[in-house]
């Protein structure tokens, strides 16, 4: 079966790099040696993948289903180059497809498992399906509502009834005998009587014909919840079974299995993505891998985000977690220049720099700049001003909470910081931070809207105040949910102090604080914030380019 292709199968033989710099590296650390690798999406592999997604557009097998398609850019032994194409997942139900790479190893021995667990999964979903269609619950609530309505009824005209016998009472006092009076009033009594006993028999009608419904309802409901159990349990089994039995190769030639590699678990379907699948093969198969690039393609349904003809890099829950076994083997990439300066305890990343910024991705635990006291100065901007020949010079454009990490943005000199500085004040920086939630998040995505406002009494805790709160917006998406905890990605459209913190853990918000955010009701034991500022985009004052920095998610 042929899987290497030539790059002219995909794009013209005259083709001319326009940028040679990647626009996206998937990377990790190599659990051997501790060195940081990195494989790049290219121009020439977009490209390559632009070949792809014609080849798709123009044949009708691959528009039955939207799903993400891979390239991988490869050299042979002899020193030329050659292409292999991956589909994430099944292809019209199938996982070996003429010209695209195989599955991983593992998927056959477990595919009998599979297969049976599925028809079960499929049999409890039909039989939820069935219980929750029950007819006696459109009966209960029709029977309900009937009995509701008669009571509604019997008590306005019991109510009535009862003004006037008490209108009657007034009448008869003064003209009839004491005799004549008893009786009267005795028979407003009864009538009044009757008529409770009216009300208690309907109640006691209603009770007979609703019981037995409700008993009914309530064990059908019952039976449903043991089910979505059984779901569960089946599900997690099926999964551990394919974990463990999947096997990954990497350019170490070392095999591990995903049990192996993620003890803690991963969510289904790691392991049939197309990065894992493409580089496992180039492994297994002596080729070097050179660059990859990933794409959706299909009508993107009601539940996903992704778009038609887009590159899109590892996802976070399924392959990020894989690339430092994945890429082991491979030769390290150079440092860049000043790419870990050490300070104190803790090292500093510098992502970029140049002759007028410098960007670092700062640890969680440190501050972005001195305190106002003496035990508060070790900060990233002191450390810098330390070890840099220039570092007197460095301003701080923004700043991170100390038990944030992430990107921090620092400018060279002044006319640099007032034009960065302007750039944030007039929100025309994009930001994208990822944290991971203390509990599950209901919602999928949105928009929160609390203005946000500090008690001077209570620093440095934040609190939504609609009267003297500032305007506050953030955007969210939730990246994956496991166990008890959500991976939500953040968009903060302004930049208030703890603005994500407390959209966070607002009820009026989503209600769930970060994990490890002691100051907002979080109280697990947790080593640190798990909030990261991962992306941050802008233009460069002098270059007139835009910018487009990325820290790797570190939990």
């Amino acid at each position: 079966m042929v899987v290497l292709y030539a790059l002219s199968d995909f794009i013209d033989c005259d083709f001319a790099v326009s940028d040679s710099s990647p626009s996206y590296w998937y990377e990790g650390r190599s659990l051997e040696s501790g060195h940081r690798l990195k494989l790049p999406r290219t121009s020439i592999s977009e490209a390559i993948a632009h070949g792809l997604m014609q080849q798709l557009a123009n044949n009708d097998y691959y528009s039955r289903e939207d799903k993400m398609y891979g390239i991988l850019l490869v050299e042979l032994p002899n020193g030329e180059q050659r292409v292999l194409k991956a589909f994430s997942g099944l292809l019209n139900g199938s996982s070996v497809v003429e010209g695209w790479i195989p599955p991983i190893p593992g998927r056959d021995e477990v595919v009998l498992e599979e297969t049976r667990t599925l028809a079960q999964l499929d049999a409890i979903k039909q039989e939820i399906l069935s219980l929750k269609q029950l007819s006696e619950r459109q009966q209960y609530e029709t029977l309900f509502d009937e009995f509701e309505q008669q009571l509604q009824a019997m008590s306005d005209r019991h109510r009535h009834c009862k003004h006037q016998r008490q209108q009657k009472r007034q009448q008869i006092c003064n003209p009839l005998t004491t005799e004549a009076l008893t009786i009267a009033l005795e028979q407003l009594d009864e009538e009044s009587r009757q008529q409770g006993i009216e009300r208690r028999q309907l109640k006691r009608q209603q009770n007979e014909v609703l019981q037995p419904l409700q008993q009914l309802i309530a064990a059908t409901d019952a039976r449903i919840s043991e089910l979505k159990q059984q779901r569960k349990a089946l599900s997690r089994q099926l999964q551990a079974q394919m974990h463990a039995s999947y096997s990954l190769t990497n350019f170490s030639r070392r095999s591990r299995s995903l049990q192996q590699l993620m003890p803690t678990g991963l969510p289904t379907g790691t392991g049939d993505c197309c990065a894992p699948k493409l580089l496992h093969y180039a492994a297994t198969h002596n080729l070097k891998p050179l660059a990859m690039a990933e794409f959706w393609w299909g009508a993107s349904s009601i539940n996903q985000d992704k778009i038609q003809g887009e590159f899109y890099g590892a996802c976070a829950e399924r392959c990020q977690p894989l690339m430092g076994f994945l890429l082991s083997g491979l030769k390290p990439n150079p440092p860049a220049p000043f790419s870990a300066r050490e300070g104190g305890e803790v090292t500093l990343p510098i992502l970029y720099e140049d002759e007028w910024l410098i960007a670092v991705n700062k640890p969680a635990g440190l501050l972005s700049v001195p305190g106002r006291y003496s035990d508060r100065q070790d900060s990233v901007l002191s450390r810098l001003r330390h070890l840099l020949p220039d570092g007197m010079a460095l301003a701080s454009v923004h700043r991170l909470d100390r038990e944030t990490s992430g990107i921090l943005l620092l400018a060279r000199d002044r006319q640099t910081h007032r034009q960065l500085s302007q750039q944030f004040q007039q929100r025309q920086v994009h930001k994208v931070y990822e944290a991971i939630l203390s509990g599950v998040a209901i919602a999928e995505q949105g928009v929160i809207d609390l203005p946000l406002w500090g008690d001077p009494e209570n620093r440095p805790y934040q609190k939504v105040d609609w009267q003297h709160g500032k305007p506050s917006l953030t955007q969210f998406q939730v990246m994956a949910r496991e166990q008890d905890y959500s991976r939500v990605e953040f968009t903060p459209l302004t930049g208030r102090t703890h603005q994500l913190r407390v959209h966070a853990a607002d009820p009026r918000g989503l209600g769930i604080a970060i994990l490890g955010d002691r100051l907002y009701g979080c109280d697990a034991a947790t080593s640190r914030l798990y909030l990261h500022a991962r992306e941050l985009s802008f233009e460069h004052p002098q270059l007139e380019k835009i910018l487009h920095l990325q820290a790797i998610t570190p939990f």
